[in-house]
This record gives structure tokens, C-alpha cells and sequence, in this order.
């Protein structure tokens, strides 16, 4: 029986999911594709954010039966895992990297985090493990050729790829939350009139100090590079 999603549904096969042709194996000739069906579910998470991606809402979307999108995607774990492949597909994969691979891991972080702020969905989809798609793949076979000139074993490029795309991840959900409570103004001075009190208590010099040091450029982008700069020439490949 096919699942909308939650801890009950079904593993996803790798090979089903990324090698089969993505079509129905029986029956008459499909009306739509997989691709189709996909490329409506992000549209519908780009718009109205994860949680409004059902089988049943990307089905209207697409102008299907509910029951016969199951026969693409059986549950909405396949869908995310397809979904995140998908949007992977405009990561861009052919530029030759430069050699100096702490600039060129810092151009994919960037890479990264304009493609998740395009996509604010996806810090919430990569959150849970996901199984890389042909696109995906495509991405990180460019990370590790940027990481070749480190030395390191297999692994170790794995893991820094992981930590760099788990970073760009929760720095831009944190963005997207910052961004959102913005837009009220009242809670963020309600928020720093709190921490001006706190800061002059006495109990909290350490807080106070960091509080009355001068302040950088809080831009987004600025922020991001000077985080970004810390994780990756704090990296140590010995």
C-alpha cells in the first residue's frame, strides 16, 4: 500500500529509484512522467514550503489521480529523494578546479548556499539521509576533485564534503529564520532590550564584553564568508 510520508513508510531501493527508467512497467502509455511529476513538487515546495508537498496536492498540481502518481513515486520519501536530485541538476559540475582546494571548497560552499536560498526547502529535505541521485553524484564527484590536491584518503573527503554541506545547510536555515523575524521589528528590539539588560547585571562579563566589541558587517552574504572562512582554513589535513 503506498504511503504519503512519516517513520512507517518503506525503504527507498537505490537501484529502483535512480537505475529503473522512472516509467510504470505495466499498463497503457503513461500521461505523465516522473520528471514532470517531480519538477511540480518542487514548484509547490519552492511556493509554499515542504510541508505542503502531498502526493495528494502535487496530483492536483500535475492534473493526476492521486493513486497513479504511486506508480512513480511510492511513497513521499522517494519523492523528496527525487526532488532534492532534481534541484541538483543546477549546480553547476564542469568548472576545472584551480588547485588551491580551500578556495575552490569555498566557491562550492557558496555555490551552495545560493542554491539552498533559491530552494529554501532544502536545509529541511537534506536534514535526513538522503540517497544521491545522478545529479547529486554529478556534485560531488566535482567536491572531491576539488579536494584531490589535500592527500587525504576517500573517507576523509566524504567527511568534509558532508561537513561543508551540512554548515552551508544549517547556516542558511538560521538565515531563513533571521530573515522571517525581520520582519518584526518589535521582537527584535524586544529581543536586544533583553540582552542589553542581561549584559548589565554583572553576572555576565564575558557577555558583556562580546556585546560591546565593535561590531562587523552583519550582511548575509558577509556573515556567511566570514563563518564559511573559519571552517575552512580552520581544516587540517594531517
Amino acid at each position: 500500500m503506498p504511503h504519503d510520508g512519516g517513520a512507517d513508510a518503506p525503504g527507498v531501493d537505490p537501484q529502483q529509484l535512480w537505475l529503473a527508467s522512472g516509467q510504470p512497467r505495466r499498463g497503457r502509455k503513461p500521461a505523465y512522467s516522473r520528471e514532470a511529476i517531480t519538477a511540480a513538487a518542487v514548484a509547490l515546495a519552492d511556493a509554499e514550503g515542504l510541508e505542503a508537498v502531498t502526493m495528494r496536492k502535487v496530483a492536483t498540481e500535475v492534473g493526476a489521480g492521486v493513486m497513479s502518481l504511486y506508480s512513480y513515486a511510492p511513497d513521499k520519501e522517494t519523492l523528496l529523494n527525487l526532488m532534492v536530485d532534481h534541484v541538483s541538476s543546477e549546480l553547476p559540475t564542469t568548472n576545472t578546479p584551480t588547485g588551491d582546494w580551500r578556495a575552490d571548497l569555498k566557491a562550492i560552499a557558496h555555490l551552495q548556499r545560493t542554491h539552498m536560498l533559491r530552494h529554501p526547502w532544502l536545509p529541511a529535505a537534506l536534514s535526513t539521509r538522503r540517497i544521491p541521485g545522478p545529479n547529486t553524484l554529478a556534485f560531488l564527484e566535482h567536491a572531491l576533485a576539488a579536494l584531490r590536491p589535500t592527500g587525504l584518503d576517500g573517507t576523509a573527503k566524504l567527511e568534509i564534503f558532508a561537513q561543508l554541506t551540512a554548515f552551508v545547510a544549517g547556516h542558511v536555515a538560521h538565515e531563513i529564520a533571521q530573515a522571517a523575524a525581520a520582519q518584526s521589528p518589535e521582537r527584535a528590539t524586544a529581543e536586544a532590550r533583553y540582552l542589553a539588560a542581561v549584559a548589565a547585571d554583572g553576572h555576565h562579563p564575558e557577555l558583556a564584553e562580546a556585546l560591546s566589541a565593535p561590531g562587523r558587517p552583519l550582511t548575509p552574504e558577509a556573515t556567511f564568508t566570514r563563518f564559511l572562512n573559519r571552517l575552512i582554513d580552520g581544516l587540517d589535513t594531517d
